[in-house]
């Protein structure tokens, strides 16, 4: 919530106050990722905060025009990286010349969508939109120790071409990789022997990595790239979990993906709502394709909260139907 809808005030120039902010939690209020994401969102359009401290339950903020430029934000803990990433690019996607981001702390949260999850599912589809957005992982940076490194280049798009996502395509690629920092090799082995186990994928479809990070990681990854859409599934390694039982948790998740035989799993729905949204948005003299739909599973909480502020944003439509294929969600200009 916090996140998106700094994104989509900035995108709007509406000013914007946020309440209660993570009120049900153990430790309520910003914490070191949200405050980042707060000045970032500041900091790319010369906006006006306030409430932006640790801890704090309120904010508000009073957005300025979009700064394309060169940004640094460093969130100094193992807070997600990635989610200060989806906090400042949307406004930087139509801005009138390219930036640069370097975003430091968590590179692979288990809470948050991971470094792999960005490059190979999600920004390939906001490519699709017009704007070409490249991000490279200079260092890992697993929680507890963060000290992780990504550089992002946005060349922006004056015009958000939409598209509709129905159908996956065909497989043409498949891999399970098992990732280790500063932990024996053996607990990634044991992951992939499992996953392969279970899914009866071929040998050269398993892949073991070593990496160098701050502290001890440990998470597997399961990539299916189709045709038309690549998806992501992850687990983490944590302690008093075996490293079968990590494995089997990827292996879950993609066998419900592909049984469900719909392109856009429920992680990847929710994180394509808000550039669709954008899309849709732009101004009736558009001679591209605006909004656009897509076809997944039951919607999540997150994704039916962010449908609820895109359109309090936006002046859009968002239709959620059941189908016999699966749930199909428009979104479309009013």
């Amino acid at each position: 919530m916090v996140r998106s809808s700094l994104a989509l005030a900035v995108v709007t120039g509406k000013s914007v106050r946020i309440e209660n902010i993570r009120a049900g939690r153990s430790k309520p209020g910003l914490g070191r990722q949200h405050l980042t994401s707060v000045r970032a969102a500041a900091e790319i359009c010369n906006g006006e905060v306030t409430g932006d401290e640790l801890g704090s339950t309120v904010i508000e903020f009073h957005p300025a025009a979009v700064q394309p430029g060169h940004y640094q934000f460093s969130i100094g803990s193992a807070g997600s990286a990635m989610l200060v990433l989806q906090t400042v690019l949307p406004p930087l996607l139509t801005a009138e010349q390219p930036s640069t981001l370097i975003l430091e702390g968590g590179t692979h949260n288990q809470w948050a969508p991971p470094f792999d999850f960005l490059q190979q599912a999600y920004l390939p589809l906001v490519n699709r939109l017009g704007p070409n957005v490249g991000i490279r992982l200079e260092r890992f940076g697993f929680y507890p120790a963060g000290g992780g490194r990504v550089v992002v280049d946005v060349q922006p798009s004056p015009r958000l071409a939409g598209f509709d996502l129905l159908d996956a395509g065909k497989v043409k690629r498949r891999q399970v990789s098992a990732l280790v920092a500063n932990l024996s090799a053996a607990i990634a082995e044991r992951e992939v022997k499992q996953a392969q186990r279970k899914l009866n994928w071929r040998p050269d479809e398993m892949l073991v990595r070593e990496v160098k990070a701050n502290g001890p990681g440990n998470v597997v990854f399961a990539e299916i790239e189709c045709e038309h859409v690549t998806e992501v599934f992850t687990a983490f390694g944590r302690q008093g979990v075996s490293a079968e039982k990590v494995a089997d948790e990827v292996v879950r998740d993609v066998r419900k993906w592909l049984k469900r035989g719909v392109p856009v799993g429920e992680y990847l729905a929710d994180q394509i709502l808000l550039p669709l949204g954008l899309s849709a948005a732009q101004s009736t003299d558009t001679p591209v394709q605006r909004g656009g739909s897509f076809l997944t599973g039951n919607l999540t909480q997150h994704s039916l909260t962010h449908i609820d502020i895109l359109q309090r944003f936006l002046d859009i439509g968002i239709d959620v139907s059941e189908t016999e294929a699966g749930v199909l969600v428009a979104v479309q200009p009013n």
